[in-house]
């Protein structure tokens, strides 16, 4: 167990001797019961502090602490984020161009061909024939369709005619037949960029540099970058908080099942009488000697709740579900045989209570 989380148990319990009235806090209220289980005698509330009026005080604190449906207002944030959309374009809807059969077996005729439409295509660019270029560098990826560089170029063709899907689809077929080429990056980056697809253009764009730095492509990475690491910093504080909301969500199903449990075994106790058994409280097996602090044959409060092994066992629901189940019906002690970590607290509190019971 966290040795902080045992120094500030033992902190706690030294609270509770030198002023008793801090146990009859009404959220302390389950460790009164499992004391008064044991058989401790808890010292009554102090003039002072027995106000019929304080307790309902902590119930408005917790109705006030209640507001925390603001957790929603994490989920609006993600949604009120603001990136400037500054030179973001409408998606093209266009169907998928034409990719060429990569199985085709390509001949030495068929690559000279496709390098002479490259270079018509490049004529027709320099004269701004786009959609001439175009029709050219498909008739060459058809020629020769694992040529990572024609898709490239088209690629920035289709940029030219402002259809970025096209170009990613162009980007995707290059890489995936040359990854350690720089232009398909790049060419990509600057797609995602006309998108919005801010982080997928900055990991593009830094790629492109990595592989072959490029001016054009590192002014593109400077303009993303810090759009990209606003939603990456954003996406952070939303997951964070998501997180926080589940381990909240979390410990308050715990808090409601042993609520619950508590419930459950006052009603319990007020339907039948308890029967003792031995010497221990609420009838122990093992003929356990009886008390507390100021009672003789049972170890002190500060001691038994400075056992490490007893402090964790003590916030096992489990445990402590069985261990109250015992202590109304000793007999019930056969059900946990084969629990360990039952048995486990058993033994520990028998050696304690026997070596405290040897001595009168």
């Amino acid at each position: 167990m966290d040795s902080k989380k045992v120094e500030e148990l033992e902190m706690f319990v030294t609270a509770c001797i030198a002023n008793p009235a801090l146990l009859h806090a009404p959220n302390l209220q389950f460790f009164r019961e499992w004391l008064e289980s044991l058989g401790a005698t808890i010292p009554p509330v102090p003039k002072a502090a027995s106000s019929p009026e304080s307790p309902p005080e902590p119930k408005q604190k917790e109705e006030k602490e209640a507001p925390k449906p603001p957790e929603p207002e994490s989920e609006s944030e993600e949604s009120e984020l603001e990136i400037d959309q500054e030179g973001v374009i409408e998606p093209d809807m266009d169907e998928a161009q034409e990719m060429g059969d990569e199985n085709m077996e390509v001949t030495e005729e068929m690559i000279d061909q496709a390098n002479e439409k490259k270079m018509e295509a490049i004529n027709a660019l320099s004269e701004g024939e786009n959609q001439k270029a175009l029709e050219l560098l498909t008739e060459a990826i058809k020629l020769n369709p694992c040529m990572a560089m024609l898709y490239a170029k088209r690629a920035s063709v289709y940029l030219k005619m402002q259809k970025p899907n096209a170009a990613v689809r162009d980007c995707d077929r290059a890489i995936s037949i040359n990854p350690d080429s720089a232009p398909p990056y790049k060419w990509r980056g600057k797609a995602r960029r006309l998108l919005g697809h801010w982080e997928e253009a900055a990991r593009d764009l830094a790629m492109a540099c990595k592989l072959d730095y490029d001016d054009e492509a590192s002014s593109m990475l400077k303009e993303v970058q810090p759009r990209a690491q606003k939603i990456a910093e954003h996406r952070r504080k939303y997951e964070r908080k998501r997180e926080e909301k589940e381990i909240q969500e979390r410990m308050e199903r715990v808090k409601k099942a042993q609520e619950e449990h508590e419930r459950a075994r006052r009603e319990e106790e007020a339907r039948r009488p308890q029967t003792g058994a031995g010497g221990f409280p609420g009838g122990f097996p093992g003929g356990f000697p009886g008390g507390m602090p100021g009672m003789p044959g049972m170890p002190g409060l500060n001691e038994l709740l400075s056992d490490p092994e007893i402090l964790t066992a003590m916030q096992d629901p489990e445990v402590m579900a069985a261990f109250q189940d015992v202590a109304q019906n000793p007999a019930n002690i056969s059900k946990y045989q084969s629990n360990p970590k039952v048995m486990t607290l058993i033994s520990k509190l028998s050696n304690k209570f026997g070596a405290h019971g040897a001595h009168p």
